[in-house]
């Protein structure tokens, strides 16, 4: 007969407790928390409305001067392309032109409508193409009711015919075209399969989706009230549900396997939970700190979007935790009892199960004779591990930064074919016009416009100025520049840089350079300025959560050095993937396509988090099983052989989670599904499964030292738990090392 140590355990084991004895409560208060915030929501949601400019920039004054003095060229553009096989000065052309353009100035939303017979730049240089600019009355495109986008393209379909093309373009367009996609559910769908291969039963695969589903209910309702007091993102809500999602399923999908494990100990169902908490809840607590700090480090960047991005997704990670240590608990008081019930066919194949020392279930012997084989070639494992996630980086070194415009759409767009039009009749540039707002505080100041006219005109690069327009008090005037080149062209950027530092300098106003093209090159260059920060501020307060941890300076170094190797192994994977060759036609990237700044960003902040997670989950094992031999080969062995399966297990739900991103037509959430799901399954099996155990191998006893001094100083977290203490009393043969079971 075995019995029980007394143990009074830690905080998260009594929270446990009351959570498990009082679970009726605890269900009623997460339903109520979730009443309560669909409740302020409903009063005092926000919109994602983002302002993307970088704060003090050049193109940010400029667009702050066209809001002032120009509002009708600040307001949400549509342009309307008619490509004609007759002259478009034909008068039966122009008459289906002007009643194609009164319908439209019909229509709700729709302010302005420009003439193009009569507007500076109206008419190509070919005779058959012309463009008309259709004014919104709404701030942001995302604020046009889709309907009303779709009645706009009705009208341009409406009025095509064979020789006469009508379409239309612009981010409004972009966006009604898109659609919207559920990703979310695909991910719980293909998460639900993967847990029922894992553990075979119902309830223990049932207990991650439940807690999951509760927290995205709870944290995708407060983005909301995020929305209401910063600046969010449209992309941001996506990313943190998925971001929730894989970790609610994850972090419980590692303490169901150690309830499974003290249940076959012997120990009682509330026991268990406690145990469970105290030790498996202590490693998803350190891991969810990660990723918060991960996202901390967004703040760096000093961009609001990013702030309200970074605040979004932590309140989802939060939520999280909160369920892992409450919600968790509580279920187990329903359904801890019943963790083996409900077997699939799958589950009754398998071997009865053991319990090795430490009260952790045997390993399988799959996943010991990986252990050995990494134990006996860790020097070979070190090269090839290396080697491969330096080919997986190699790519990112050609990298071309900058934002996806129509012109990466699919090719049955109307927006894609509006700027096909454009470049085609009016050159590359016509996508990309660079907007130079001119002050004129003193009369007279706007006799120096001929001149600055000629002196931009006379730069290389520029292709067309067109006539600049001013204001009725006459005090700004804006010209419109057509580059040779276009938006993704690295010579934009170079035309740009030209005209701020060596053209407009010598002009007698004070001129900024605005518009769309103008202020993506802004924000790439502030968040490429901020990168370094971002990295280096993450990665140094990891390294000390870590060196707490775990108390050793050599684990710190090797975390902070794999999860730097995964990081920008995922960059090469998305470089490649955006380069738009075969591999990019295989998720429908068909054209070159630059990537967008803020997405190595996120990606770093989100993925050096994850990492972390698999970091905590296979050290701590490891370090239990130290601290009880003292031998470090056996150490790494029981650590990589008992939590190979759920590490295994965890990453294969993340990367369908993220995956699900992949089928988006947004290039954006395409290419940061495809990061963030590579990522993973990099990190999960070349780094933790390969990498990290091969290194420690080579390292020895060197992985657990610490200096004396340092070591008296730090606290003791007990990351990994008192296992020790829950155990029941046991013979010795059920104290043989986990390789001999």
């Amino acid at each position: 007969m075995t019995t029980t140590p007394t143990h009074r355990p830690g905080p998260l084991g009594r929270l446990a407790g009351v959570a498990f004895r009082h679970r009726r409560r605890v269900l009623i208060g997460w339903a109520a928390a979730l009443a309560v915030a669909a409740g302020l929501v409903a009063a005092f949601g926000g919109d994602y409305e983002v302002d993307y400019s970088s704060p003090g920039s050049d193109s940010q004054q400029a667009q702050r001067l066209l809001t002032d003095r120009f509002p009708a060229q600040a307001g949400e553009p549509v342009d309307v392309v008619v490509r004609s096989d007759a002259p478009v000065t034909d008068p039966s052309v122009r008459a289906e032109v002007g009643a194609l353009l009164d319908e439209l100035r019909t229509l709700p939303h729709v302010t302005a409508v420009d003439d193009p017979y009569t507007a500076p730049g109206g008419l190509a240089p070919d005779g058959r193409t012309l463009t008309a600019r259709l004014n919104l009355g709404v701030d942001a495109p995302e604020n046009m009711p889709v309907e009303d986008t779709e009645r706009l393209l009705a009208a341009a379909d409406a009025a095509s015919r064979p020789g006469l093309d009508v379409v239309m373009g612009g981010d409004t367009i972009r966006i009604a075209e898109s659609g919207e996609f559920g990703g979310e559910l695909v991910g719980l769908v293909a998460a639900a399969v993967i847990l029922l291969v894992t553990f075979g039963t119902v309830v223990a695969a049932g207990l991650p989706i439940g807690v999951a589903v509760a927290g995205l209910a709870v944290s995708s309702t407060l983005a909301g009230l995020v929305a209401a007091v910063m600046e969010v993102p449209d992309w941001a809500p996506i990313l943190a549900s998925l971001l929730g999602i894989a970790l609610g399923i994850d972090y419980v999908l590692l303490m169901v396997t150690r309830f499974r494990e003290w249940r076959s100990a012997g120990l009682a169902p509330e026991r268990a939970a406690v145990a469970t908490l105290d030790t498996a809840g202590r490693a998803v607590m350190v891991a969810g700190g990660t990723v918060m700090i991960s996202m901390f480090g967004l703040f760096a960047m000093g961009l609001s979007f990013m702030r309200g991005a970074a605040v979004v997704t932590m309140v989802a990670v939060l939520v999280v935790m909160a369920a892992a240590a409450t919600l968790f608990p509580a279920l187990l008081g329903f359904f801890g009892h019943r963790i083996e019930r409900w077997r699939l066919p799958i589950g009754r194949r398998r071997a009865a199960v053991t319990v090795a020392e430490g009260g952790h279930l045997a390993p399988s012997r799959a996943w010991l004779r990986w252990s050995r084989l990494i134990e006996r070639r860790n020097v070979l494992a070190v090269v090839l591990g290396g080697g491969l996630m330096l080919a997986l980086a190699a790519p990112f070194l050609g990298t071309r930064f900058g934002f996806p415009d129509a012109g990466n759409d699919p090719a049955e767009h109307s927006a894609r074919q509006a700027y096909d039009l454009l470049a085609d009749g009016f050159g590359a540039g016509a996508n990309g016009p660079l907007l130079l707002v001119a002050e004129l505080p003193d009369a007279g100041d706007a006799d120096v416009l001929p001149a600055l006219g000629e002196a931009v005109a006379a730069a290389s690069g520029v292709a067309a100025v067109l006539p600049p327009v001013v204001t009725e008090a006459g005090d700004a005037a804006l010209l419109t520049v057509l580059p040779s080149t276009g938006p993704q062209d690295a010579a934009t950027e170079d035309l740009v840089h030209v005209l701020r530092d060596e053209v407009l300098p010598g002009a007698a106003v004070d001129v900024h350079v605005g518009g769309v093209t103008a202020a993506a090159i802004d924000v790439n260059e502030s968040m490429a300025d901020g990168l370094p920060l971002l990295i280096g501020g993450v990665v140094t307060v990891s390294m000390v959560l870590l060196l707490v941890s775990f108390r050793s300076i050599v684990v710190m170094l090797t975390a902070a050095v794999m999860n730097l190797l995964s990081v920008a192994a995922a960059y090469g994977v998305v470089a490649l993937v955006l380069d738009g060759g075969w591999v990019g036609r295989l998720i429908g990237v068909e054209t070159e396509t630059p990537m967008p700044a803020y997405v190595p960003v996120v990606m770093f902040a989100v993925l050096f988090g994850l990492s972390m997670d698999y970091e905590v989950f296979l050290i701590s094992r490891m370090r239990e099983s130290w601290l009880r031999t003292r031998d470090n080969a056996r150490a790494i062995v029981d650590g990589l052989a008992g939590t190979g399966r759920v590490i295994t297990a965890a990453a294969a739900i993340m990367v369908t989670v993220f995956a699900a991103l992949v089928p988006n037509p947004d290039v954006v959430l395409k290419s940061l599904g495809v990061g963030m799901a590579a990522a993973i399954l990099i990190d999960a099996t070349i780094v933790r499964m390969l990498l990290v155990p091969a290194v420690m191998h080579v390292l020895g006893r060197a992985n657990w030292w610490s200096p004396r001094w340092l070591d008296r100083r730090m606290p003791q977290l007990y990351v990994e738990g008192r296992p020790e203490l829950f155990l029941p009393a046991t013979t010795e043969r059920e104290r043989e090392p986990a390789g001999a079971a």
